[in-house]
């Protein structure tokens, strides 16, 4: 299925990578070549050159854990593509497609690196008791006195990649809110889950439209009148689900903070 032909957009530096997994799946050689150029990236020696500088650090607050497995997931988006023929009228592969092989390629990684729980919901509510919100996108796990809450995230994006990117451009657009990715899961109905940790945010109260409006103002965008009132755009990124639900007024610091949105790129 996979063809060691790769798109001529790949970075040089994972070709090493790619060729491998070609070759020999997730081997100890793989994971081995992953893990120095993850260590790299944490260390500003390289960066995955979808991501600008700002992004960069969004990326680094991700974790190892979601630069490889978004490493595994470009690797499947890049294969798809390169078996594909649109010369010959085959066409690009679907989302769909891509979306299925980067979940079975990222587990498959994530089993041979010991970040898959195949439990984690029943773990986590063993440690953290039961949880404390769930929404379309996450349940919500948290233990009192704790600093950070637990999050078990579904995705609610075209691809895997696509929900690992949006993490990243969470945490640049809001760093005081930063995911980070721990692992992955499968729920009881089989959907893919990312499981993260999150800074605990006292809620004082939900932001009002005109808080979240200057807030979203400051970092670059403008609403998208596209009468929904909660969707922004700005020049590189979309913002999306900026409802009050999830802009809380932060106990501390008496400013709104976001703790969860639909965050992508404008792609053309």
């Amino acid at each position: 299925m996979m063809k060691q032909s790769m798109s001529d957009d790949m970075p040089k530096e994972l070709e090493p990578i790619f060729q491998s997994i070609y070759s020999s799946d997730f081997s100890e050689h793989t994971l081995h070549l992953m893990d120095n150029y993850i260590y790299n990236i944490l260390n500003g020696k390289t960066n995955l050159t979808q991501f600008n500088q700002p992004e960069h650090a969004g990326l680094c607050l991700a974790g190892e854990v979601l630069i490889g497995a978004y490493i595994v997931c470009h690797y499947a988006r890049t294969s798809l593509e390169a078996s594909s023929d649109v010369a010959t009228g085959k066409a690009s592969p679907a989302n769909w497609e891509i979306d299925a092989l980067q979940e079975k390629m990222v587990q498959q990684w994530a089993e041979s690196k010991g970040c898959w729980f195949p439990h984690a919901e029943q773990d986590i509510e063993s440690e953290y008791g039961t949880m404390i919100a769930e929404g379309a996108e996450a349940k919500v796990y948290y233990k009192e006195g704790d600093t950070s809450v637990i999050k078990i995230r579904t995705s609610i994006y075209a691809t895997l990649g696509r929900a690992l990117e949006s993490i990243v451009l969470h945490n640049t657009l809001f760093p005081e809110t930063p995911m980070n990715v721990i692992g992955f899961t499968r729920d009881p109905h089989g959907l893919f889950r990312a499981i993260l940790t999150q800074p605990y945010i006292g809620c004082g109260r939900l932001a009002t439209k005109q808080e979240i409006d200057e807030m979203v103002a400051a970092k670059g965008f403008r609403d998208n009148y596209d009468g929904q009132g909660i969707n922004y755009i700005g020049d590189r990124l979309c913002l999306e689900d900026m409802h009050p639900a999830n802009v809380f007024i932060d106990t501390v610091s008496n400013t709104p903070i976001c703790i969860d949105c639909i965050v992508k790129f404008i792609r053309k």
